[in-house]
């Protein structure tokens, strides 16, 4: 006998995926919430945290300390470090970072000079508690950007990728940013201003970004260019500081 109950019919759920945290939070524009000091761009360390508990209310941070001192930064011959920690749904990520001056040297527990191939000459002041303690939450919003929220600023741009601005400003009738030479299509570098150049050398000192592309991108200044050396030339002194204390 034929079996006349019928089975009823699945109903269907529309399902949705779930964005990915690091594409949801490196999406976000955060400019509103950032401050330029000294021509470096820094984000609110309490407006960053609290933006994140609202995506992630189960995130933690905790401050790394030496385990040898139990104090919350470490000191050695090259300076001063200090170091974060963040967790949030099973993904943790630490962030690391050197207590710095306002012109982003990096400080050691005595006083030490700096000269620039320029000739310039400056003396970086020993660090007091007020600079770890900035430096501790300039650490954890760094060590929030690995998880995306913030992180083009570390890359010198300053919009996220994606971000669309809601009415974008004409393009003056007199600009001609190409010409065309014999066939041949010139284009006229941009011009950068000096807050995008700045966090284009805070890129480059954080491995993100580099000074070739910084030159073949934008039409830098005189100035600009000087600084760039000048800024280079740093870097190279105190990887060479280093290398001669590893040596000793």
């Amino acid at each position: 006998m034929e079996n006349s109950k019928k089975t009823p019919a699945r109903k269907s759920r529309a399902t949705t995926a779930k964005q990915p945290l690091f594409s949801k939070l490196s999406a976000l524009n955060v400019n509103a919430n950032t401050e330029k000091r000294n021509n470096f761009t820094y984000l609110s360390w309490a407006w960053a945290w609290s933006e994140f508990k609202k995506h992630c209310p189960d995130a933690n941070y905790e401050i790394i300390k030496d385990p040898e001192t139990n104090k919350p930064y470490m000191v050695d011959e090259f300076g001063i470090l200090v170091q974060t920690r963040v967790t949030t749904g099973g993904e943790t990520h630490d962030m690391w970072l050197p207590v710095m001056d306002n012109s982003n040297n990096a400080q050691k527990s005595q006083s030490y000079d700096i000269t620039f191939r320029s000739g310039k000459k400056i003396t970086v002041a020993p660090a007091s508690m007020m600079d770890i303690n900035k430096a501790l939450m300039r650490c954890l919003v760094k060590n929030l950007a690995m998880f995306g929220l913030g992180i083009y600023i570390y890359a010198g741009e300053d919009l996220p990728d994606g971000y669309v601005a809601p009415t974008p400003d004409p393009v003056p009738a007199n600009k001609k940013p190409e010409t065309k030479t014999k066939n041949v299509l010139v284009v006229e570098k941009e011009k950068i201003n000096s807050k995008r150049f700045n966090d284009a050398l805070t890129a480059i000192k954080n491995g993100a970004y580099h000074e070739d592309k910084l030159r073949a991108t934008f039409a830098l200044s005189k100035a600009q260019e000087n600084n760039l050396v000048d800024f280079l030339q740093s870097q190279i002194d105190q990887a060479k500081e280093i290398e001669k204390s590893i040596k000793k």
